[in-house]
């Protein structure tokens, strides 16, 4: 199903809109620090954590342990600027540990670190294992009767991974309607176009045969994301995938819908570049 996404108040959208620029700007100045990483992909889940961290999510940045606390599992690894920016936002840690991003001995590695960074729920590196790994947090809630949610962020090129779908029929078989995975459906992958390689669509009907609640929306439109999270939190007996159409590389037009942003850190002349667009957007 599609939502229009009229629940957020004003005032809250644009709070949560003013973090989305604020966590851009933070990931094109960690990846051209660093000289390395994945801006593109970490780029276009930016309006999706904003909104996750700052409005939906229960968690307690000065109690990182807090047994309550909802779950954020990030399985698509590499785009680990993007939680990290979302974590020092939150308070997690201190902003200026983001410029260590992939530096020797930081904590902010290539891919998130459970055991070194807080915040991190699931270290995440070969493609596909965050989603079964949020099933297990999901059935482990449940098990231990605790009203917590697991949310899981998944890529469209890492849908093709066959673990993807093997961990969607336990969840479904398990009737973990405590999970909420969202889908990043930019369409681009390392190596070119996801419809091109192996192309994951028609993604709704995939997940509804699996057996999963699916709501579409505009990845990039808060008050559409902040609905389905709604929608999903009303949602009984089967899990929910939000399926959210996004653009690679969104807020930098030179790095919009360009499969070279997928791994490839912008120069200095381009971070400088980007980062003058990024703050004449709007307010941080």
């Amino acid at each position: 199903m599609k939502t229009d996404g009229l629940i957020a108040a004003a005032e809250s959208v644009e709070s949560i809109k003013r973090k989305a620029r604020r966590i851009r700007w933070d990931i094109v100045k960690m990846v051209g620090t660093a000289g390395s990483g994945h801006p593109g992909g970490s780029l276009s889940a930016a309006d999706i954590l904003a909104s996750l961290f700052f409005h939906q999510l229960n968690h307690r940045p000065n109690d990182p342990g807090w047994r309550e606390r909802d779950r954020f599992v990030l399985s698509k690894g590499h785009a680990a600027p993007v939680l990290y920016a979302a974590l020092a936002e939150s308070g997690y840690f201190s902003r200026e540990e983001l410029w260590d991003l992939r530096k020797l001995d930081s904590r902010c590695q290539g891919h998130p670190d459970m055991r070194r960074l807080p915040g991190v729920e699931m270290s995440t590196g070969s493609l596909g294992q965050g989603l079964s790994v949020a099933a297990g947090m999901a059935l482990g809630l449940r098990l231990d009767k605790l009203p917590s949610r697991v949310y899981v962020l998944i890529g469209d090129g890492e849908s093709q991974e066959g673990l993807i779908w093997e961990a969607s029929m336990f969840a479904a078989q398990q009737q973990l309607d405590n999970l909420v995975a969202i889908l990043d459906y930019n369409n681009l992958q390392i190596d070119g176009r996801v419809s091109d390689i192996v192309d994951i669509a028609p993604a709704s009907m995939k997940w509804s045969a699996f057996g999963w609640h699916v709501i579409e929306i505009d990845g990039h439109e808060v008050p559409q994301i902040i609905e389905a999270f709604r929608q999903a939190g009303t949602t009984k007996g089967k899990p929910t995938m939000l399926i959210a159409r996004t653009l690679k590389g969104k807020g930098v037009s030179f790095m919009e819908n360009q499969v070279d942003f997928h791994g490839k850190a912008p120069s200095a002349e381009e971070m400088e570049r980007a980062l003058a667009e990024i703050e004449a957007s709007g307010p941080f």
